[in-house]
């Protein structure tokens, strides 16, 4: 691993700790209960996308807060650098974690395969 790598995995640590106390600060009921799932960082740092925990929100509530949040990336910018203490913070983009989606649908495909191999088995 480079110096580079571990400098953004570093920051990307820093930046899943910092960002839900930036929304915890918020006054709005469907952001400040977010919780951030995973932090991303472009090569240079610069830009950082942040994956958010979509359990119990549908998907027109999705929208709604992914425009909210798009508004709010300078105020959270602003938030992360005040309190590391940072000449700059990445520019951040927003999105909703589609992983445990995946997760569930390729256990239920194995699942689905043990089955049919066991009955396979049993003929």
């Amino acid at each position: 691993m480079t110096h580079e790598e571990i400098k953004r995995h570093r920051v990307e640590s820093v930046l899943k700790e910092i960002i839900p106390s930036a929304l915890a600060t918020l006054d709005d009921p469907m952001i400040n209960t977010l919780n951030v799932t995973d932090v991303v960082c472009s090569k240079g740092r610069s830009d950082a996308r942040v994956y958010l925990d979509k359990t119990m929100i549908n998907e027109d509530e999705q929208k709604i807060i992914l425009k909210k949040l798009h508004s709010l990336a300078s105020y959270i910018q602003n938030h992360c650098k005040q309190s590391e203490g940072w000449f700059k913070a990445p520019y951040f983009t927003f999105e909703f974690d589609t992983q445990l989606d995946t997760i569930n649908k390729m256990e239920e495909l194995f699942a689905k395969m043990h089955k049919e191999i066991k009955g396979d088995d049993e003929k």
